[in-house]
């Protein structure tokens, strides 16, 4: 991500703002344990409720519903509907920093199969077919332990002073509900955060923080081509032009832009998830849809990658001298860019909080998150990770030949709830008192 220069004046003084202190006072990071742990009777059932109840991108009505019903409990001020079906709450507690902490509101359209008591059977409409609903990418676990870092901030105000900004946000999946929300106003109607944070559950030991600077995750682009033939008999293929050659030929030679255009010590991935042409398989079709993704970090391979798939589509089309395949490259999130001297003021904080050999930096994954979008604003911000295994399992998983742990979006997705929320939000309290004026 560039920063645009009108702010960069700006940003670099809400860096030089920064409370000059590193480390919490003991006191105030004993609070928070004793606070996220106290909530935890509570929250089990709200996270076990949202864990059965997922909803897609946009259809997030009583999940938004539930936690700005939670909110308003805690003293906050409530505005739904925002970004569609987005939720953000306020809380004044005097003068001091805006901070923002984001949470997801939506599910998965996949079938859950980690056979836990309270597992999702809750089905949706996506893309025009039933589907069953999910949480398996922790959104969550994200969730409650928003819920329990604004109760323990609450709890804590009389050692803070500033704003809260608790933003949940719909359509994280489809990696369009920051945008949405920003487009109603989030900025403007509400308040512009001097700083913001967000947490994402990750395949860890729980107990364990993740972070780093700079990119933390990939830029995010969706591939759409539609391949065009002339439909015919498959036992007369030269009667017809057939786009499921063309189609199979695109999908094995766009790999060379990854393989012998990028430079192999940058991240880029080209992905076919989907090709759907043709009823039987005696009938060669008139058209044939690819869908895909493409990943990266740095503006110069995604560039590269985007002019490769599209040349690619092309020449396939033309060396079957088939039509111009009608080709959309749809940009999704950039990466998330890591405030460097925020990560420098947060770093100490989890490694007294978590123990040097639990808070850890972490290279940056290779998925997407459209948390970028609030970040490319110009706000200094720190995404990180928290573990949801238990660390016996975790270790197993890395050992050669070990059992392999679900990794998130995985059916079989099933974090540990108390000690992942618990960790969770204690981080996350910690992250944001580290900034509020004391």
């Amino acid at each position: 991500m560039k920063l645009r220069p009108h702010h960069t004046a700006a940003i670099a003084a809400l860096v030089l703002a920064l409370p000059a202190q590193a480390q919490l006072p003991s006191a105030l990071k004993t609070q928070v344990s004793s606070s996220v742990n106290s909530a935890w009777p509570a929250l089990e059932g709200i996270y076990k409720d949202l864990h059965a109840h997922p909803e897609l991108a946009f259809q997030e009505t009583r999940t938004a519903g539930k936690l700005a019903l939670e909110m308003r409990k805690l003293g906050f001020t409530v505005t739904e509907k925002v970004g569609k079906t987005g939720v953000v709450a306020i809380y004044r507690n005097g003068a001091g920093p805006t901070v923002m902490v984001r949470t997801e509101l939506d599910g998965l359209p996949m079938e859950e199969k980690s056979g836990l008591p309270y597992a999702s059977r809750a089905k949706a409409t996506s893309e025009g077919r039933e589907s069953f609903t999910a949480h398996s990418c922790g959104h969550d676990i994200h969730m409650t332990s928003w819920l329990a870092t604004a109760r323990t901030l609450v709890n804590m105000k009389s050692q803070w002073s500033g704003t809260l900004m608790f933003v949940a946000q719909p359509a994280e999946e489809t990696v369009s509900g920051a945008k949405a929300m920003l487009a109603d106003g989030l900025f403007t109607r509400f308040a512009r955060p001097d700083y913001a944070f967000a947490l994402h559950s990750w395949p860890l030991a729980h107990g364990t923080v993740g972070y780093n600077v700079g990119a933390v995750s990939s830029n995010s682009d969706a591939i759409e081509i539609v391949f065009k033939g002339r439909g015919g008999h498959g036992s007369a293929p030269d009667k017809a032009v057939d786009p499921i050659a063309i189609a199979a030929r695109f999908v094995t030679d766009v790999q060379i832009v990854v393989s012998r255009e990028k430079d192999p010590k940058e991240f880029g991935v080209v992905t076919i998830g989907a090709i759907n042409g043709g009823t039987v398989g005696n009938i060669i079709p008139d058209s044939v849809q690819v869908r895909g993704t493409i990943r990266s970090y740095s503006p110069a391979v995604r560039a590269k990658l985007l002019d490769g798939v599209k040349r690619i589509a092309l020449a396939s089309a033309a060396m079957a001298n088939a039509p111009a395949p009608q080709v959309e490259l749809i940009p999704g999130g950039t990466a998330i860019m890591n405030s460097e001297a925020l990560v420098a003021q947060l770093e100490p904080v989890f490694k007294d909080a978590f123990g040097e050999a639990n808070a850890q930096r972490m290279p940056a994954m290779t998925a997407s998150e459209d948390f970028s979008q609030y970040v490319d604003q110009g706000v200094p911000s720190v995404f990180f990770f928290t573990g949801v295994y238990d660390a016996k399992d975790v270790a197993e998983a890395a050992r050669e030949g070990g059992k392999p742990i679900a990794f998130n979006h995985s059916p079989f997705y099933a974090p540990v709830p108390e000690p992942s929320i618990k960790t969770a939000a204690q981080a996350m309290s910690l992250a944001v008192l580290n900034v509020l004026k004391r």
